[in-house]
């Protein structure tokens, strides 16, 4: 068993600024060196759309960062989305977790 972990980071802040690839290039950096590994989904960003409180529809373009691991450390996972948020300016970065069998 192992965990397959994702991060879904936008492309640009809520006033629409892109983010420029030094940013990226940290976090790679960042994953690499605490987990030995990661795939990031860059080439065609992902698209996300949700509704606010009211009838509104609030879209992202997103870039995914996983990384699998044979230990899912919960409170380094938690830091980190929060150092996201901050970093990206973002009021919620999601960070998802899935149980995975490698064959």
């Amino acid at each position: 068993m192992a965990y397959l972990i994702q991060i879904l980071l936008p492309l640009s802040d809520n006033h629409g600024r892109p983010f420029g690839p030094s940013e990226y290039q940290r976090v790679r950096r960042e994953l690499r060196e605490r987990w030995g590994g990661l795939t990031a989904y860059t080439r065609s960003p992902a698209e996300g759309s949700w509704a606010d409180e009211g009838e509104d529809f609030t879209h992202d373009d997103i870039i995914v960062f996983e990384v699998m691991s044979e230990v899912l450390d919960r409170p380094w996972w938690r830091d980190y989305r929060r150092q996201m948020e901050q970093r990206f300016r973002q009021d919620v970065i999601v960070v998802r977790v899935q149980i995975i069998e490698v064959l």
